[in-house]
Protein backbone atom coordinates (compact mmCIF):
# COMPACT_ATOMS: atom_id res chain seq x y z
CA UNK A 1 0.00 0.00 0.00
CA UNK A 2 1.47 3.38 -0.96
CA UNK A 3 0.62 6.99 -0.37
CA UNK A 4 -0.61 8.38 -3.72
CA UNK A 5 0.20 11.94 -4.67
CA UNK A 6 -2.20 11.91 -7.61
CA UNK A 7 -5.68 11.46 -6.17
CA UNK A 8 -8.61 12.52 -8.33
CA UNK A 9 -9.24 15.55 -6.12
CA UNK A 10 -5.64 16.73 -6.41
CA UNK A 11 -5.65 16.21 -10.17
CA UNK A 12 -8.67 18.52 -10.33
CA UNK A 13 -7.04 21.04 -7.98
CA UNK A 14 -3.82 21.06 -10.02
CA UNK A 15 -5.73 21.41 -13.29
CA UNK A 16 -7.92 24.19 -11.88
CA UNK A 17 -4.87 26.05 -10.60
CA UNK A 18 -3.27 25.81 -14.06
CA UNK A 19 -6.40 27.32 -15.59
CA UNK A 20 -6.46 30.11 -13.02
CA UNK A 21 -2.81 30.87 -13.73
CA UNK A 22 -3.57 31.09 -17.45
CA UNK A 23 -6.47 33.42 -16.80
CA UNK A 24 -4.44 35.71 -14.54
CA UNK A 25 -0.94 35.66 -15.97
CA UNK A 26 -1.47 35.20 -19.68
CA UNK A 27 -4.80 36.90 -20.33
CA UNK A 28 -5.89 38.88 -17.26
CA UNK A 29 -9.52 37.87 -17.71
CA UNK A 30 -11.98 38.13 -14.87
CA UNK A 31 -14.07 35.07 -14.02
CA UNK A 32 -17.15 36.97 -15.22
CA UNK A 33 -15.52 37.63 -18.59
CA UNK A 34 -14.60 33.97 -19.00
CA UNK A 35 -18.08 32.83 -18.02
CA UNK A 36 -19.62 35.24 -20.54
CA UNK A 37 -17.32 33.98 -23.30
CA UNK A 38 -18.24 30.35 -22.55
CA UNK A 39 -21.92 31.10 -22.00
CA UNK A 40 -22.02 29.61 -18.51
CA UNK A 41 -22.42 30.69 -14.89
CA UNK A 42 -19.62 32.43 -13.01
CA UNK A 43 -19.95 29.79 -10.27
CA UNK A 44 -19.06 27.03 -12.75
CA UNK A 45 -15.73 28.65 -13.69
CA UNK A 46 -14.98 29.30 -10.03
CA UNK A 47 -15.68 25.68 -9.07
CA UNK A 48 -13.55 24.34 -11.92
CA UNK A 49 -10.63 26.56 -10.89
CA UNK A 50 -11.02 25.44 -7.26
CA UNK A 51 -11.05 21.75 -8.18
CA UNK A 52 -14.65 21.31 -7.05
CA UNK A 53 -16.11 20.60 -10.50
CA UNK A 54 -15.00 18.56 -13.50
CA UNK A 55 -14.29 20.59 -16.64
CA UNK A 56 -16.14 19.20 -19.65
CA UNK A 57 -14.38 18.53 -22.94
CA UNK A 58 -16.36 21.34 -24.59
CA UNK A 59 -15.40 23.89 -21.96
CA UNK A 60 -11.77 22.72 -22.03
CA UNK A 61 -11.59 23.33 -25.79
CA UNK A 62 -13.27 26.72 -25.40
CA UNK A 63 -10.83 27.76 -22.67
CA UNK A 64 -7.81 26.72 -24.71
CA UNK A 65 -9.05 28.84 -27.61
CA UNK A 66 -9.98 31.78 -25.38
CA UNK A 67 -6.56 31.77 -23.67
CA UNK A 68 -4.76 31.21 -26.99
CA UNK A 69 -2.77 28.32 -25.54
CA UNK A 70 0.10 27.03 -27.69
CA UNK A 71 -0.04 23.51 -29.12
CA UNK A 72 2.66 22.14 -26.78
CA UNK A 73 1.08 23.63 -23.67
CA UNK A 74 -2.36 22.48 -24.82
CA UNK A 75 -1.08 18.90 -25.04
CA UNK A 76 0.28 19.10 -21.48
CA UNK A 77 -2.97 20.54 -20.18
CA UNK A 78 -4.95 17.91 -22.08
CA UNK A 79 -3.10 15.17 -20.19
CA UNK A 80 -3.80 16.91 -16.89
CA UNK A 81 -7.43 17.40 -17.90
CA UNK A 82 -7.77 13.69 -18.73
CA UNK A 83 -6.30 12.79 -15.34
CA UNK A 84 -8.80 15.07 -13.60
CA UNK A 85 -11.68 13.31 -15.42
CA UNK A 86 -10.67 9.72 -14.60
CA UNK A 87 -13.21 7.62 -12.73
CA UNK A 88 -10.75 6.36 -10.13
CA UNK A 89 -12.22 5.07 -6.90
CA UNK A 90 -10.36 6.22 -3.76
CA UNK A 91 -9.78 3.77 -0.93
CA UNK A 92 -12.59 5.35 1.12
CA UNK A 93 -15.24 4.83 -1.60
CA UNK A 94 -16.82 1.80 0.16
CA UNK A 95 -17.60 4.07 3.13
CA UNK A 96 -19.43 6.76 1.16
CA UNK A 97 -22.65 6.25 3.11
CA UNK A 98 -21.06 7.37 6.39
CA UNK A 99 -18.53 9.92 5.13
CA UNK A 100 -19.73 13.51 4.81
CA UNK A 101 -18.83 15.58 1.75
CA UNK A 102 -16.52 17.74 3.89
CA UNK A 103 -14.75 14.70 5.34
CA UNK A 104 -14.36 13.18 1.89
CA UNK A 105 -12.74 16.40 0.68
CA UNK A 106 -10.35 16.30 3.63
CA UNK A 107 -9.46 12.67 2.90
CA UNK A 108 -8.66 13.60 -0.70
CA UNK A 109 -6.29 16.34 0.40
CA UNK A 110 -4.70 14.19 3.11
CA UNK A 111 -4.10 11.33 0.66
CA UNK A 112 -2.08 13.64 -1.58
CA UNK A 113 -0.31 15.66 1.13
CA UNK A 114 3.35 15.32 2.00
CA UNK A 115 3.23 17.14 5.37
CA UNK A 116 0.68 17.92 8.07
CA UNK A 117 0.93 20.43 10.91
CA UNK A 118 -1.79 19.79 13.47
CA UNK A 119 -2.75 21.27 16.84
CA UNK A 120 -5.18 19.61 19.23
CA UNK A 121 -6.41 20.87 22.59
CA UNK A 122 -8.32 18.03 24.22
CA UNK A 123 -7.91 14.89 22.11
CA UNK A 124 -5.15 12.90 20.45
CA UNK A 125 -4.70 13.50 16.67
CA UNK A 126 -6.62 10.98 14.58
CA UNK A 127 -3.60 9.31 12.99
CA UNK A 128 -2.24 8.55 16.49
CA UNK A 129 -5.42 7.11 18.02
CA UNK A 130 -5.91 3.50 19.05
CA UNK A 131 -9.04 1.70 17.87
CA UNK A 132 -10.65 1.81 21.31
CA UNK A 133 -9.88 5.52 21.74
CA UNK A 134 -11.23 6.30 18.26
CA UNK A 135 -14.42 4.38 19.02
CA UNK A 136 -14.92 6.40 22.20
CA UNK A 137 -14.54 9.81 20.53
CA UNK A 138 -16.37 9.03 17.26
CA UNK A 139 -19.96 10.22 17.26
CA UNK A 140 -19.55 12.52 20.26
CA UNK A 141 -21.15 15.88 19.55
CA UNK A 142 -24.17 16.87 17.51
CA UNK A 143 -24.18 13.84 15.22
CA UNK A 144 -26.42 10.97 16.22
CA UNK A 145 -24.63 7.86 14.98
CA UNK A 146 -25.58 4.23 15.30
CA UNK A 147 -23.13 1.45 16.22
CA UNK A 148 -22.65 0.43 12.58
CA UNK A 149 -21.83 4.00 11.54
CA UNK A 150 -19.36 4.42 14.40
CA UNK A 151 -17.69 1.13 13.49
CA UNK A 152 -17.38 2.19 9.84
CA UNK A 153 -15.88 5.58 10.74
CA UNK A 154 -13.37 3.93 13.06
CA UNK A 155 -12.41 1.62 10.17
CA UNK A 156 -11.86 4.71 8.02
CA UNK A 157 -9.58 6.18 10.69
CA UNK A 158 -7.63 2.92 10.87
CA UNK A 159 -7.23 2.88 7.09
CA UNK A 160 -6.01 6.49 7.19
CA UNK A 161 -3.29 5.40 9.60
CA UNK A 162 -2.26 2.53 7.33
CA UNK A 163 -2.20 4.66 4.17
CA UNK A 164 -0.48 7.66 5.75
CA UNK A 165 2.01 6.08 8.14
CA UNK A 166 2.32 2.32 8.36
CA UNK A 167 1.93 0.70 4.93
CA UNK A 168 3.43 3.25 2.60
CA UNK A 169 6.77 3.94 0.97
CA UNK A 170 6.19 7.69 1.39
CA UNK A 171 4.74 8.28 4.88
CA UNK A 172 3.09 11.56 5.69
CA UNK A 173 5.45 13.88 7.58
CA UNK A 174 3.48 14.61 10.74
CA UNK A 175 4.13 17.58 13.03
CA UNK A 176 1.80 17.50 16.02
CA UNK A 177 1.43 19.86 18.97
CA UNK A 178 -1.05 18.92 21.67
CA UNK A 179 -2.01 20.47 24.99
CA UNK A 180 -1.06 18.44 28.07
CA UNK A 181 -4.75 18.25 28.94
CA UNK A 182 -5.21 15.82 26.03
CA UNK A 183 -3.02 13.37 27.94
CA UNK A 184 -5.03 13.64 31.17
CA UNK A 185 -8.55 13.46 29.74
CA UNK A 186 -9.70 9.89 30.32
CA UNK A 187 -11.34 8.79 27.08
CA UNK A 188 -13.09 5.43 26.91
CA UNK A 189 -12.25 4.40 30.47
CA UNK A 190 -9.05 3.71 32.37
CA UNK A 191 -7.86 0.79 30.24
CA UNK A 192 -8.39 2.61 26.94
CA UNK A 193 -6.67 5.67 28.39
CA UNK A 194 -3.61 3.63 29.41
CA UNK A 195 -3.44 1.88 26.04
CA UNK A 196 -3.62 5.19 24.23
CA UNK A 197 -0.81 6.73 26.27
CA UNK A 198 1.34 3.64 25.71
CA UNK A 199 0.67 3.87 21.98
CA UNK A 200 1.67 7.55 21.99
CA UNK A 201 5.02 6.66 23.56
CA UNK A 202 5.61 4.12 20.78
CA UNK A 203 4.28 6.09 17.80
CA UNK A 204 6.14 9.25 18.84
CA UNK A 205 9.34 7.36 17.97
CA UNK A 206 8.12 6.85 14.38
CA UNK A 207 10.57 8.62 12.02
CA UNK A 208 7.74 10.56 10.37
CA UNK A 209 6.08 11.71 13.60
CA UNK A 210 7.14 14.80 15.53
CA UNK A 211 4.92 15.00 18.63
CA UNK A 212 5.25 17.89 21.10
CA UNK A 213 3.29 18.67 24.26
CA UNK A 214 2.49 22.15 25.58
CA UNK A 215 2.84 21.79 29.39
CA UNK A 216 0.28 23.16 31.82
CA UNK A 217 2.61 25.97 32.84
CA UNK A 218 2.31 27.34 29.28
CA UNK A 219 -1.48 27.10 29.39
CA UNK A 220 -2.06 30.63 28.13
CA UNK A 221 -0.48 29.56 24.83
CA UNK A 222 -2.80 26.60 24.36
CA UNK A 223 -6.14 27.28 26.01
CA UNK A 224 -7.57 29.96 23.74
CA UNK A 225 -6.93 28.29 20.39
CA UNK A 226 -9.17 25.70 18.74
CA UNK A 227 -7.87 22.68 16.87
CA UNK A 228 -6.61 23.04 13.32
CA UNK A 229 -4.44 21.26 10.77
CA UNK A 230 -2.47 22.49 7.76
CA UNK A 231 -1.75 20.19 4.81
CA UNK A 232 1.19 20.83 2.50
CA UNK A 233 2.03 19.15 -0.80
CA UNK A 234 5.24 18.22 -2.58
CA UNK A 235 3.86 19.69 -5.82
CA UNK A 236 4.71 23.40 -5.70
CA UNK A 237 1.72 24.17 -7.92
CA UNK A 238 -0.66 22.96 -5.21
CA UNK A 239 -1.20 25.52 -2.42
CA UNK A 240 -1.49 24.64 1.25
CA UNK A 241 -4.93 24.00 2.65
CA UNK A 242 -6.06 24.14 6.29
CA UNK A 243 -8.97 22.69 8.23
CA UNK A 244 -10.27 24.26 11.43
CA UNK A 245 -12.65 22.65 13.92
CA UNK A 246 -15.60 24.24 15.70
CA UNK A 247 -19.03 23.38 17.05
CA UNK A 248 -20.36 24.09 13.55
CA UNK A 249 -18.11 21.44 12.02
CA UNK A 250 -14.93 21.52 9.99
CA UNK A 251 -13.97 24.67 8.11
CA UNK A 252 -11.74 24.61 5.01
CA UNK A 253 -9.32 27.52 4.69
CA UNK A 254 -7.28 28.23 1.57
CA UNK A 255 -6.96 32.01 1.62
CA UNK A 256 -3.21 32.84 1.60
CA UNK A 257 -3.66 35.34 4.43
CA UNK A 258 -5.35 32.75 6.65
CA UNK A 259 -2.65 30.21 5.87
CA UNK A 260 0.16 32.63 6.70
CA UNK A 261 -1.54 33.38 10.02
CA UNK A 262 -1.98 29.68 10.81
CA UNK A 263 1.64 28.90 9.98
CA UNK A 264 2.75 31.69 12.34
CA UNK A 265 0.40 30.37 14.99
CA UNK A 266 1.73 26.83 14.65
CA UNK A 267 5.31 28.06 14.97
CA UNK A 268 4.32 29.91 18.13
CA UNK A 269 2.66 26.78 19.56
CA UNK A 270 5.73 24.71 18.67
CA UNK A 271 7.97 27.21 20.47
CA UNK A 272 5.79 26.93 23.59
CA UNK A 273 5.84 23.12 23.51
CA UNK A 274 8.40 20.76 24.96
CA UNK A 275 10.86 19.10 22.60
CA UNK A 276 9.92 15.57 21.34
CA UNK A 277 12.10 13.80 23.93
CA UNK A 278 10.71 15.81 26.85
CA UNK A 279 7.20 15.36 25.48
CA UNK A 280 7.68 11.59 25.36
CA UNK A 281 8.80 11.68 28.99
CA UNK A 282 5.65 13.59 29.99
CA UNK A 283 3.49 11.05 28.18
CA UNK A 284 5.29 8.15 29.87
CA UNK A 285 5.00 9.75 33.33
CA UNK A 286 1.28 10.38 32.79
CA UNK A 287 0.81 6.72 31.83
CA UNK A 288 2.83 5.46 34.80
CA UNK A 289 0.84 7.67 37.15
CA UNK A 290 -2.35 5.86 36.17
CA UNK A 291 -0.96 2.33 36.23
Amino acid sequence: MTNSNSTLLMSRVTFGRALRRLRHEANRFTIAEVAAALGCDVSLISRIENGKRVCSQRHFAQLMDLYEVSADQRDELAELHASARERRQPWWAPYSEVISAQYERFLGFEAAASTVHEYQVGIVPGLLQTEAYATAVTGVGFASLGPDQIEALVEVRSLRQRHCLHETTAPLECHYVIAQAALDFQVGGARTHQEQLGHLVEISAHPSVDLRVIPYEKGEQAAQISAFRILQFSDEDVPDVAFGESVAGSLTMDDPRDLRRLHRLFRSLTDAALCPEESRDVIARTRNRGS
